[in-house]
């Protein structure tokens, strides 16, 4: 081979180097960026990115970090063995990452109808609330829900508000010690339901008085019952201290409905919201182009 032949070819060889060498850094960048945390501290659950995870939380857990993620929900937390739960509270540590909320258990038959004002039924929840804090000491949490339950439609609405209230206030005085918040969660799935609406469970923080009982207050229940979002946030927010999302309809990811996702979350930034925003809703598509899908659709909305 002649010496200017070689030449050309280990410059060749170099530049096909080079050129690699760029593609992988071109292909390294969006994965660097997307695993940078959010501008709000959105909160993954169990299953939505086993896809690629496996069915392992703590493995599941790892992966969501390694996407941006800082915090995760657990709604069945109290109900997973003991030592799992302290498995998922080590893995959060060391990670830096927090636990959002998990549901207090309420028991069956009705158990759940504080508006009844039946003791049985206070007992039960006092006792999920005991249970409740046990489990958040495993894994750091500082907010539980609470669901008041149905109507109790043989009393007056101001005898089951009273009900309500008196039930929560014995909660709150066994979470206060413990700086945890029990938030109450107005919802829309069914009339039925005591609790629906943001002004009514201000109503009820108000009047329990508690750093320990406040507000979840969620996006998608509140544009089916109520819309008007960011105003009512406004009105009721000095008892709001938590903050879950889906899209309506559907209840999927933001982007895939008529909520302005975008808007809602630049407006938390500028209120100075740091606390964790539940991702409480399915996703639009399955398997690893659905978990894409979901990533995708929260930088989306998380750029402002």
């Amino acid at each position: 081979m002649k010496r200017s032949d070689f030449i050309k070819s280990g410059a060749a060889l170099l530049g096909g180097s080079v050129l690699l060498q760029q593609d992988a850094t071109l292909y390294a960048q969006p994965a660097a960026k997307g695993g940078l945390p959010f501008n709000l501290d959105y909160a993954p659950h169990q299953g939505m990115f086993s896809a690629t995870a496996g069915k392992n939380f703590i493995e599941e857990i790892k992966y969501m970090h390694s996407l941006g993620f800082r915090s995760i929900e657990d709604n069945g937390l109290p109900e997973r063995p003991v030592a799992e739960q302290g498995a998922i509270g080590e893995t959060l540590a060391k990670l830096g990452m927090r636990m959002g909320v998990f549901v207090v258990r309420k028991g069956g038959n009705g158990a759940n109808t504080l508006a009844a004002g039946k003791q049985e039924y206070v007992d039960i929840f006092l006792n999920g609330c005991k249970e409740a804090i046990e489990s958040a000491k495993r894994v750091n949490a500082k907010w539980v829900t609470v669901v008041p339950g149905d109507y109790q439609r043989s009393l007056p609405i101001g005898v089951q508000t009273a009900n309500v209230v008196e039930a929560l206030k014995r909660g709150a005085a066994l979470f206060e010690p413990h700086g945890i918040s029990m938030v109450l969660e107005p919802l829309s799935d069914t009339p039925d339901l005591f609790l629906r609406y943001t002004d009514q469970a201000y109503s009820i923080c108000k009047a329990v008085d508690s750093p320990s009982c406040k507000i979840l207050y969620d996006a998608y229940h509140q544009q089916k019952n109520e819309g008007n979002l960011i105003s009512n946030m406004e009105t009721c927010w000095s008892e709001i201290a938590y903050v879950q999302v889906g899209d309506n309809p559907g209840r999927k990811e933001p982007t895939t409905g008529e909520i302005n996702y975008r808007n809602i979350f630049k407006w938390l930034k500028a209120k100075g919201y740091d606390g964790v925003v539940g991702m409480e809703h399915g996703m639009s598509k399955s398997g690893i182009q659905g978990e894409q899908a979901l990533v995708a659709a929260y930088r989306d909305v998380d750029n402002f």
